[in-house]
């Protein structure tokens, strides 16, 4: 039992007893209080000797839950208060974590685009390095064709020569470059290709110079020689040469010669340097 209940018990005994024995004394004095009287007051005293330090102990067990309940009111703010640190904490980590990640998307897209670049920059130099082996290859595939008879024509003549070219049946006697197994000829750099030729650059091969190499007319435009490989269809008119807007175009697989009073007739056209 601890001191306190001890101190407890044995105060309130103290009280009782010299209650009991202040009866006691006043049944003593007293001649007419019998033996009985006597006896219930000896037992009275003896019950509150043992009821009292359980009361007292009662009263100590009371007092402990009630501090020990203050103390988990106490802790109650403490523990809320570590968990919404806790909580605070996993946020700023969900938020770092959502961060990087964000971060590690932009790095692969700069790397994705940085890439593509590298790709479109390699491809370019590739169509370059081709371009020019191709001219080169065809520069030597002239060089080493034999001569053949070039004779200039007179505007005058021209009409002539335009004649010899014409077709009986244009549907049936053109062929496109696919048909003919693709272009293998001298290939325009862009820039250059952009600057005189396409729709938005027309012209008249009457004003331009003008000569046959192996039968087949030749015109001179935009720095290059430009033969006619189909012959022209049979219903335009005869002097279409002379006063028609042509251009000349790329279209899917090699160079062809438009009119524009004609829309969509293609001349297979093939590409001479000088």
């Amino acid at each position: 039992m601890k001191q306190s209940i001890k101190n407890k018990s044995t105060g309130t005994m103290h009280e009782m007893t010299e209650k009991v024995e202040q009866k006691a004394g006043r049944a003593a004095n007293n001649p007419g209080m019998n033996r009985i009287g006597l006896i219930a007051a000896a037992v009275l005293l003896l019950l509150l000797g043992v009821t009292a330090p359980i009361y007292a102990n009662q009263q100590d067990k009371d007092k402990e839950r009630q501090g020990q309940e203050r103390q988990q009111q106490h802790a109650q703010p403490r523990q809320q208060g570590q968990e919404r640190q806790q909580q605070r904490s996993q946020q700023q980590q969900q938020g770092q974590v959502k961060q990087q990640r964000a971060q590690q998307q932009q790095q692969g897209q700069v790397k994705q685009q940085q890439r593509a670049q590298q790709q479109r920059a390699q491809q370019q130099q590739q169509g370059q390095v081709r371009q020019q082996q191709q001219q080169q290859r065809v520069q030597q595939q002239q060089a080493r064709q034999p001569s053949q008879q070039r004779q200039r024509v007179q505007q005058s003549e021209q009409q002539g020569v335009w004649q010899q070219r014409r077709a009986r049946s244009w549907q049936s006697e053109h062929r496109t470059w696919q048909q003919r197994g693709g272009y293998n000829g001298y290939r325009i750099p862009d820039d250059h290709f952009r600057g005189f030729f396409g729709q938005n650059h027309g012209f008249r091969i009457y004003s331009l110079p003008v000569m046959v190499v192996g039968g087949y007319p030749r015109f001179e435009y935009g720095g290059y020689w430009f033969s006619l490989i189909d012959p022209w269809p049979e219903y335009w008119s005869d002097n279409w040469y002379q006063n028609d807007d042509m251009y000349i175009d790329y279209y899917n697989d090699g160079y062809y010669l438009y009119n524009r009073r004609h829309p969509g007739i293609r001349i297979a056209l093939n590409v001479f340097i000088g």
